[in-house]
């Protein structure tokens, strides 16, 4: 099965869970592009399963391998540099960790909250579901490829993309500063094993995580991702807008279930008066006090922060015994889930909202090129 997205950098994200591998071909990229594959591969390290006691512990390398497209610009460097030499370029990403054997019984019984039940009403009983076939999260280190190299190429342009853990269950990080928020903090959270912003909040994080495993369920939370120094005027008017490009990378992301720019739902609450960020001259740029808008009016980028934030539902695949149906049988039955699953798919979310970002801001700065 194959998922495509995009308009001027268009990508295609292919495989399964548990089929032999997961790839993703990308058109769009110029020719001549440089993509270093040692940032690439570190960058996948940080979403890959198996690195946190409070993530799946399915052990999985995602090493990024070249298909097409791809040449190595100089075989001796340690940089292990690629240079993008045709148009499309495609990479996959080999299985090594599968246990098809613990989803066998999720044939007939589909799991409350998971794509099982859909899928099969839509596809039939013959698509591989096994780990969540084509749903799962593990879907998401192919579009991590296509984002970590988007992310390259804006690095270049002198964007920076960063994201935290805004929240778990009700544990709550700081927030980034809608008006302030600099390039060094962004890049302190990608070293941390918990992207937040305060020590507090990671412990009381922890605390909801722990307790929910103890109990044998999950939580969910909320990640807030922040582009710095996107030039103004990148976008368009309703469907061409900013927002409307990233909201289908953003959704396509496995289990989330919200988003929102900005102040965002807080708006609903506000006055004209206390929502409108009044303009400013910063020397010769035109500024806003306040970022309410999130760094997007119209569909159309101002200059100010870009800041985002995606709601993710808890873990649909729990220890707990739930209530379901047997397909075959058309009864109702019992179910308890076996396998290995994240109690919160909130903490290696955190490089799959930047890769979303980065993809969607490339894609629309390429139209305005």
């Amino acid at each position: 099965m194959k998922s495509t997205i995009g308009n001027h950098l268009k990508i295609s994200i292919w495989g399964g869970s548990h089929e032999p591998a997961i790839g993703v071909e990308i058109t769009g990229i110029p020719p001549g592009t440089e993509i270093d594959m040692n940032q690439l591969e570190a960058f996948l390290k940080r979403r890959a399963p198996g690195n946190s006691f409070f993530a799946t512990k399915r052990k999985e390398p995602d090493i990024p391998v070249p298909l097409k497209g791809l040449t190595p610009l100089n075989s001796t460097s340690r940089t292990k540099t690629m240079i993008v030499t045709e148009d499309p370029i495609s990479l996959e990403i080999r299985n090594t960790d599968t246990r098809s054997r613990d989803y066998k019984l999720l044939r007939s019984i589909p799991r409350p909250g998971h794509a099982d039940y859909t899928a099969r009403i839509r596809y039939g009983k013959n698509l591989n579901m096994a780990g969540g076939g084509p749903f799962s999260a593990r879907m998401t280190a192919p579009l991590c490829i296509a984002g970590g190299i988007a992310l390259q190429i804006l690095q270049k342009q002198g964007i920076s993309i960063g994201a935290h853990i805004y929240s778990i269950s009700d544990a709550k990080d700081t927030p980034f500063d809608p008006v302030s928020t600099t390039s060094c903090l962004l890049e302190s959270l990608k070293q941390k094993d918990m992207a937040v912003i305060s020590d507090k909040s990671k412990l009381e994080m922890q605390k909801k995580i722990w307790l929910a495993m103890e109990d044998k369920d999950s939580v969910g939370g909320i990640i807030e991702v922040c582009a710095l120094n996107v030039p103004a005027g990148i976008g368009g008017a309703m469907y061409d807008g900013l927002e409307s490009v990233l909201a289908p990378i953003f959704f396509g992301i496995p289990a989330v279930k919200g988003l929102e720019f900005g102040a965002g739902f807080q708006a609903a609450a506000f006055t004209g008066s206390e929502n409108n960020d009044v303009f400013y001259y910063d020397d010769s740029t035109v500024k806003t006090k306040t970022n309410n808008h999130g760094g997007i009016l119209g569909g159309i980028t101002t200059g100010m922060p870009l800041i985002a934030r995606l709601a993710f539902k808890p873990t649909p695949s729990i220890a707990k015994e739930q209530d379901s149906v047997d397909l075959d049988k058309h009864e109702n039955t019992k179910l308890r889930i076996k396998g290995r699953h994240d109690p919160c798919v909130v903490i290696r979310a955190v490089p799959i909202a930047e890769a979303a970002m980065a993809l969607g801001i490339l894609d629309c700065i390429m139209e305005v090129k």
